[in-house]
């Protein structure tokens, strides 16, 4: 499980005077990005193979508040690889000062060929970058389908 501390910033804060929705995006987001730098893929490795992360969905289910003053710790757990790794499931869980599980997460993404601008697996190069990270008891090996699972049409006006 990848452990990454954040302190809580006045610009974290919303009109309740707590931890704001999209600080927990945000939160999410830089420890995800944390991570794929740790495995080496940084801005350069993803230009180099002109790839880049995208988001399907994020649900997020909230227990307790978090407020300044206090660190929090998000988490990261891989729950769900393709075979090419084209689409990824990750779990995040976010944790007070005292250890309580004040929120959770939910995650489903992909890797863009940000040429063709379309969905893409990863090349044999950094597909073995992902064959031996630690996966989370429950991992399942995803399929199309899988990203599908909550799919929803646009609607136009």
């Amino acid at each position: 499980m990848y452990i990454k501390e954040f302190e809580i910033r006045w610009s974290d804060i919303d009109a309740n005077r707590h931890l704001a929705n999209s600080a927990y995006i945000n939160f999410m987001s830089h420890t995800r990005m944390a991570y794929l730098l740790e495995l080496g893929f940084d801005h350069r490795t993803m230009a180099t193979h002109e790839i880049g992360p995208v988001v399907f969905y994020e649900h997020v289910y909230y227990f307790k508040e978090a407020f300044p003053g206090k660190p929090i710790k998000v988490t990261l757990e891989i729950m769900g690889l393709s075979e090419d790794c084209k689409f990824f499931e990750f779990h995040h869980n976010f944790y007070n000062h005292k250890g309580e599980n004040i929120a959770r997460c939910e995650m489903m993404g992909a890797w863009m060929d940000l040429k063709a601008r379309k969905l893409t697996g990863l090349t044999n190069e950094l597909l073995a970058t992902f064959s031996g990270v630690e996966k989370a008891e429950g991992f399942k090996v995803l399929s199309k389908e899988d990203s599908r699972k909550f799919a929803r049409l646009p609607k136009n006006l």
